[in-house]
């Protein structure tokens, strides 16, 4: 038994748990928007990315609500590793969860977090990450300053940082790419590289590549943009002068965003050799072209090769992410 505030007085709340039911959709959405405001989900975003994740299992939503009303209270799903998961198959994830404001500080959040430590468990994982779930995710990690009462939770659960990525932005109102950089591509060019857009024959080496080279989820990532939204034209490659892919970028991929730009990366055999920073002035170019006033991502190391690549080119950090871990017990 636990308490929440009513119409001015304290009464006894009975919280119930129960995995997700039809209608919950729109309910879980809804309450992200007072809960969690600044990060709020819409319905459809809600549906594309835990109702429809190839992972789902219906006892992964577990929704806290009022035993009398229904209200749900809070809700967090975790979702075991599974079909798309590469190098990671023993673990699991918590990708969103959330209590209401007036129902907080009643321990509601901590079971929420137990509970779906238990459930994975169950289903073999060893560990369970928040969040860094790779084939969707809402946000990388969480954002501490925006929400230390979560931080505090997780905290005394047992999580602990594995690292922190950065969130990232740049102002395209007066974008126009450097003479340095016009410099290096027709450099580049000149040895034999290539810069181009793809076409429909690229798209089966550009996945690929993607996909082996730079992260197991990227191919996925340009196979669904091109099938969700038909935009091969925001693909864009490099080749190498004996012919091979050795880089690509894309922006509009998650979501149909316009401005949201990536995913993108160069083969680390041709790291060093600029290519990376022509194909990422070149895409901000196409994205200018497109109407689009900023180009932004949600995660990079902040001290790695990109991102330093990032801030020399003008992107500034917007928001900073903790990818968090708990071992499970069994």
């Amino acid at each position: 038994m636990s308490t929440v505030e009513r119409i001015g007085k304290v009464i006894p709340l009975q919280v119930t748990y129960r995995p997700h039911r039809p209608g919950d959709a729109a309910r879980l959405a809804e309450l992200t928007t007072v809960a969690m405001a600044r990060d709020a989900v819409s319905e459809d975003w809600f549906t594309h990315t835990v109702l429809l994740d190839p992972n789902f299992d219906p006892d992964g939503l577990i929704v806290a609500a009022d035993g009398a009303t229904g209200q749900a209270l809070g809700f967090v799903y975790a979702v075991r590793a599974g079909r798309g998961i590469g190098p990671d198959p023993d673990g699991g994830w918590i990708t969103i969860g959330c209590v209401r404001p007036d129902a907080r500080r009643q321990g509601i959040g901590t079971e929420l977090v137990r509970r779906a430590g238990v459930f994975l468990a169950g289903k073999g994982a060893h560990w369970v990450n928040y969040a860094a779930y790779p084939l969707a995710y809402f946000l990388p990690g969480l954002d501490a300053a925006a929400y230390p009462d979560a931080a505090r939770l997780f905290e005394r659960a047992g999580f602990r940082r594995l690292y922190t990525a950065a969130a990232m932005s740049i102002d395209l109102a007066g974008y126009a790419t450097p003479a340095d950089v016009l410099d290096l591509r027709a450099a580049r060019v000149a040895e034999g590289y290539t810069f181009a857009t793809a076409r429909p024959d690229d798209l089966p080496e550009v996945i690929s590549f993607a996909a082996q080279r730079l992260a197991p989820d990227w191919g996925e990532a340009v196979r669904d943009s091109v099938l969700q939204h038909g935009r091969i034209d925001r693909v864009l490659l490099v080749r190498h002068p004996d012919g091979d892919v050795v880089g690509f970028s894309t922006y509009g991929a998650y979501r149909g965003l316009r401005e949201r730009f990536g995913p993108y990366g160069v083969d680390e055999t041709s790291r060093g050799t600029g290519l990376g920073k022509v194909l990422l002035h070149e895409t901000l170019v196409r994205m200018r072209a497109e109407g689009a006033q900023s180009a932004w991502f949600l995660w990079t190391g902040e001290d790695s090769p990109a991102g330093h690549l990032y801030l020399r080119s003008g992107f500034r950090i917007t928001r900073r992410f903790d990818v968090l871990r708990a071992e499970l017990d069994h």
